[in-house]
């Protein structure tokens, strides 16, 4: 199994969503968990993971680990090229069962080429931002490149980005 996880917030509230699916190329996901949470801390410059990381933790607790493979984050594993842990290695290290994680980011920071892979999809001349731990980054990069979908961003993770913004 694999597990894609985003985050939206609304004020101090979070809608969490967990799309889980087989193979990286699945074009359909088996399974949907949606959680929401209000205690949700104030953002803070540079340590995004405080916020987002109870909120991944979660949807992790519906969940057999062992039964993961991969834990896909909206996000850097990285944050730069000295290697300061992102929301994927604060995820990576909080997990009691190592399940490599694998950040996909729309932009890219400054600094940050180091721990970082460029994936073109499609015919878009903008790459995606792929960053690993616990699973090596050419291999995260070939198997985000090959899910599902033309464009950019794979149809798996656009369907989450729209099922997480959907506020009831």
């Amino acid at each position: 199994m694999i597990l894609a996880v985003d985050v939206f917030y609304k004020q101090s509230s979070a809608k969490i969503v967990g799309l889980i699916f087989n193979d990286w190329n699945d074009a359909k996901y088996a399974q949907k968990i949606e959680k929401f949470r209000n205690d949700i801390a104030d953002y803070e410059p540079g340590a995004f993971y405080k916020r987002e990381l109870p909120c991944i933790m979660d949807i992790l607790t519906d969940l057999d680990l062992t039964q993961l493979k991969y834990i896909i984050v909206d996000g850097y594993v990285f944050l730069d090229d000295d290697g300061k842990p992102g929301l994927g290695a604060h995820l990576y290290e909080a997990l009691p069962i190592k399940v490599p994680i694998i950040g996909v980011a729309k932009t890219s920071f400054a600094n940050n080429k180091k721990y970082v892979a460029e994936v073109f999809r499609g015919i878009s001349q903008k790459p995606l931002f792929i960053t690993a731990i616990g699973e090596d980054l050419t291999n995260a990069a070939a198997m985000v490149h090959s899910m599902s979908g033309e464009y950019r961003f794979p149809t798996m993770l656009k369907e989450l980005d729209d099922f997480t913004k959907v506020i009831r």
